[in-house]
C-alpha cells in the first residue's frame, strides 16, 4: 500500500525551513503532497497561484530517485477534508519552538477527533532554520534586510520584486 503524506501551509514564501521538512518528510512515505492552502485571513503577499508554481519550482530540485513523488495542491477546505481527499494517511507538521508546539498539539488534538485514521508526524526544523518563519522573512525583506539565508535565491528575487512595487 502506498504511503501517503500531506504537509499543509501557506508558504508566503516558501523557506528553506519548509524545505528542510519536506526533504525529511519524502523520507519516511512514498508520496508527499505538498497542500498550498487558500487563506485569504492571512493576507498573502504572493497569490495562490504564485505560491504554486513557487513550490513546484523549488521542491523539483528535490526529486530523485528512490525518493517520495511530490505532488502540490492547492485547497481551501477543511485540512481533514482535503487530507481524506488526497487519500493521506500522515500530516507532516514542522516544529521551530515551544511555542510551535503548543498550537500544533491543539490542532492535532482536533484533527484526530475529526479523522482518527490519519496520524500527526512531527518533524524538527534543522537547526539553522529554527527561527525562520515566512512572517519575519517577509518582515525583513520589506525592510530591505537580508533574507538569503532563509529563503532560495528565487525565492529571494521574487520577494523583493514585490515589494519594489
Amino acid at each position: 500500500m502506498e504511503r501517503v503524506g500531506l504537509y499543509p501551509g501557506t508558504f508566503d514564501p516558501l523557506t528553506m525551513g519548509h524545505i528542510d521538512i519536506i526533504g525529511r518528510a519524502m523520507k519516511l512515505v512514498d508520496r508527499l503532497i505538498i497542500g498550498v492552502a487558500i487563506n485569504e485571513a492571512k493576507r498573502p503577499l504572493f497569490s495562490l497561484d504564485e505560491r504554486v508554481a513557487t513550490v513546484e519550482r523549488e521542491i523539483g530540485k528535490l526529486a530523485a530517485p528512490g525518493r517520495a513523488v511530490i505532488e502540490v495542491r492547492p485547497f481551501d477546505n477543511l485540512l481533514m477534508h482535503f487530507a481524506e481527499e488526497c487519500g493521506a494517511q500522515v500530516l507532516v507538521r514542522g516544529l521551530r519552538a515551544v511555542s510551535d508546539f503548543e498550537y500544533e498539539f491543539q490542532m492535532t488534538a482536533m484533527n484526530e477527533r475529526l479523522n482518527p485514521d490519519i496520524e500527526t508526524v512531527f518533524l524538527m526544523a534543522d537547526v539553522q532554520h529554527q527561527a525562520v518563519a515566512s512572517r519575519l522573512v517577509k518582515e525583513i525583506a520589506s525592510l530591505g534586510g537580508r533574507i538569503s539565508d532563509f529563503v532560495t535565491a528565487d525565492v529571494e528575487r521574487e520577494l523583493l520584486e514585490k515589494f519594489q512595487k
